[in-house]
């Protein structure tokens, strides 16, 4: 699957921003100023608020009560809500972007979150820390025990994480169910981006995440001679 377009990395030079993570700045310059763009699982909205300073109007879904007051209290419009179940309330095109950021490897079923943030955006984007990272393969291979970075920072038995997936395997998936890639990037450790020109594989061994602008593609007008259900 090719990617459509790569992302400008002017951000890298804005000191005015450096306070931000790498993936928020990716994130904010992927959306329009002006959209409407809903947060799943927005946490304690520090993303919400940078695309709010860009002109961008936001809303927001988050799983625990903590971060919901969170939010509120920094005038936030954020209710509290499950990506697995509480999706399906919204109405089709109801935003312009959807955003699921170091969420997807928490929800119960990836897929159907991924098809359901493509019904309600005309565009989604959607980051996660890649588990092929070669940092990850070295912890496990060497010390034999499930690998823990800052990006997933949890033990075993107390994390939030239950599907941990690739950057590899998320092409994939993205494959199966017929979605475009506009963009990505794959961050180092450092946050810097990589090689846009780099092989798929180079990517899932060195990126330590991955960013992800989606939208839907399109059907293809059946063949000649293929069999139309009435």
């Amino acid at each position: 699957m090719a990617v459509q377009e790569s992302l400008p990395l002017e951000y890298s030079a804005r000191p005015a921003l450096r306070v931000h993570r790498a993936d928020h700045l990716l994130v904010s310059d992927m959306v329009e100023p002006g959209s409407k763009v809903l947060d799943v699982g927005c946490g304690e909205g520090d993303l919400m608020q940078l695309m709010e300073s860009r002109g961008v109007d936001c809303r927001g879904i988050e799983l625990s009560r903590e971060g919901v007051n969170r939010c509120v209290s920094r005038g936030l419009a954020v209710v509290q809500g499950d990506a697995d179940t509480d999706l399906d309330n919204y109405n089709d095109d109801a935003f312009d972007y959807v955003i699921l950021s170091q969420t997807l490897q928490a929800t119960r079923q990836p897929k159907v979150v991924l098809e359901n943030l493509l019904r309600i955006g005309r565009r989604a984007i959607v980051s996660f820390p890649n588990f092929g990272y070669i940092n990850m393969r070295l912890q496990l291979l060497i010390n034999g025990q499930m690998p823990r970075t800052e990006n997933l920072p949890a033990t075993w038995y107390d994390t939030p994480n239950i599907h941990f997936c690739t950057i590899k395997d998320f092409v994939v998936l993205c494959g199966e169910i017929n979605v475009k890639m506009e963009r990505a990037v794959a961050l180092d450790r450092y946050g810097r981006p990589l090689r846009l020109n780099a092989p798929w594989w180079f990517w899932n061994m060195f990126g330590e995440q991955g960013v992800f602008l989606l939208s839907r593609a399109q059907k293809k007008p059946p063949a000649p001679g293929d069999y139309i259900a009435p």
